[in-house]
């Protein structure tokens, strides 16, 4: 099968033939004549499928059509564009990425598009929703927020987009996501993408799509064939000595590392530097700013390691991405899946390595059990685990702890103190990775 096989407009097949795209990815495949026929779709899809221009695509094309029909009509143009698709993502890695995308793809269309996320100033963004546009991509916090100043009409919108569904779930983001659906017109073709179908997301499916199409490109929270996963015991003082003899002798020269905290992000790129090897923090505590310069940092080459929260796992799409480190194992299984998805992307290969310390053992068993093979181990002369080290348990975060971080972060949402100087010309990164 080709994309010309699929119905596409000319004008979006010149642009992703110019994005180096040649034949459909089976989630591609699958997905975009399902939305091109108007049905309501529910996928599985691992990362680096390619699921955003299988959403994407299609879209645009019947974006297309509609403009068309408009066109022909003898009656004068009024008022604004209506939104016609809305694309919800949980983190704004995420929606830039998914942003960056749509503006490949409509690159020869007159079709306007914008994202919008907190962190940074809401005035350039309610100016640019002003006059319109045909595509928001959004995080549901900041959505709410535009939604609330009037600075956005959700009543027009025939397309509702859910990406990293799953995701969304576990950010806690239901509520807000149930409070976007309540302002949508009732008549509307919906599509939820998701990496897993937990039973919370079948609920919520349940809930918002109409007899949904159902497609899965992939073994449910399977990692994909294209990356070779190892797990390396060491013990837990020796993890940074370990990381850092890994990276020198391989001569690694990007490396992603995932740690469980923003502290222990920080200070593992701080030691990484002292070490010689150029490092970087990314996470939630970061301003935009920041956050987008270490990416474009780490994508350009001026440095070497990038140290990534879960908050990044599924948001950073970097093309041939060739090493994956975590550093800590994720407290949620899935967790890992997701980390490791940020290499072995599109037809790439890529390689995974995780250093367990005997306080992990616990957490790889419940890695292993979900993906559903044992994860083989290799070694480091020098770095053998000392057998007289006990096993500490990893400290979780308590449910009364849970509900108060949750408040903060909706605090931060609206505060006027919330990177305000920032401009949304800084949002984004190129990539071609589908």
């Amino acid at each position: 099968m080709s994309f010309d096989s699929l119905g596409l407009d000319a004008k979006i097949l010149k642009a992703i033939e110019e994005q180096n795209y040649t034949d459909p990815t089976p989630i591609q495949q699958q997905a975009i004549p399902v939305i091109l026929s108007g049905k309501d779709l529910m996928a599985s899809a691992q990362t680096g499928t390619g699921k955003t221009a299988g959403f994407g695509l299609p879209i645009l094309q019947k974006l297309v059509e509609q403009q068309a029909k408009t066109n022909n009509r003898s009656e004068p143009k009024r008022g604004k564009r209506p939104l016609y698709a809305l694309i919800l993502a949980p983190t704004r890695e995420l929606a830039a990425q998914i942003g960056e995308n749509i503006r490949d793809y409509s690159r020869y269309l007159a079709v306007r598009s914008l994202v919008v996320f907190g962190g940074v100033s809401i005035n350039p963004q309610m100016m640019k929703l002003r006059g319109g546009v045909d595509i928001l991509i959004a995080t549901p916090g900041r959505l709410l927020d535009l939604v609330q100043q009037n600075a956005v009409d959700l009543a027009t919108v025939k397309i509702l987009v859910l990406d990293e569904a799953d995701r969304m779930l576990d950010m806690g983001f239901i509520h807000d996501i149930r409070r976007v659906i309540a302002k949508l017109p009732k008549k509307r073709q919906n599509l939820l993408f998701s990496a897993t179908f937990s039973d919370e997301i079948k609920s919520l499916a349940n809930t918002i799509l109409n007899s949904p199409e159902s497609i899965a490109v992939a073994k449910t929270n399977s990692a994909s064939e294209q990356i070779t996963q190892y797990i390396h015991r060491v013990d837990k003082r020796r993890k940074r000595e370990l990381l850092s003899y890994l990276i020198g002798k391989n001569q690694w020269q990007q490396v992603l590392i995932f740690t469980r905290t923003k502290y222990g992000a920080n200070h593992l790129a701080e030691q990484l530097t002292k070490d010689g090897i150029k490092a970087s923090a990314i996470h939630g505590n970061k301003s935009q700013g920041a956050r987008t310069k270490a990416l474009a940092d780490f994508k350009s080459g001026q440095i070497r390691a990038l140290v990534a929260t879960d908050i990044a796992a599924r948001g950073l799409d970097i093309e041939l991405l060739p090493y994956v480190v975590n550093y800590e194992l994720p407290q949620v299984a899935e967790d890992y899946v997701h980390r490791i998805g940020r290499t072995g992307r599109a037809q790439n290969q890529g390689q995974a390595i995780s250093l367990v310390c005997i306080d992990e053992l616990a957490q790889l068993k419940s890695i292993e059990k979900l993906i559903k093979k044992t994860i083989p181990e290799i070694f480091t002369q020098g770095f053998e685990v000392d057998p007289r080290i006990k096993a500490e348990p990893v400290k979780k975060v308590t449910a009364k702890q849970a509900p108060a971080k949750r408040r903060r972060v909706n605090h931060t949402r609206t505060s006027k103190n919330n990177q305000n100087s920032m401009t949304q010309s800084s949002h984004h990164t190129y990539s071609k990775t589908h």
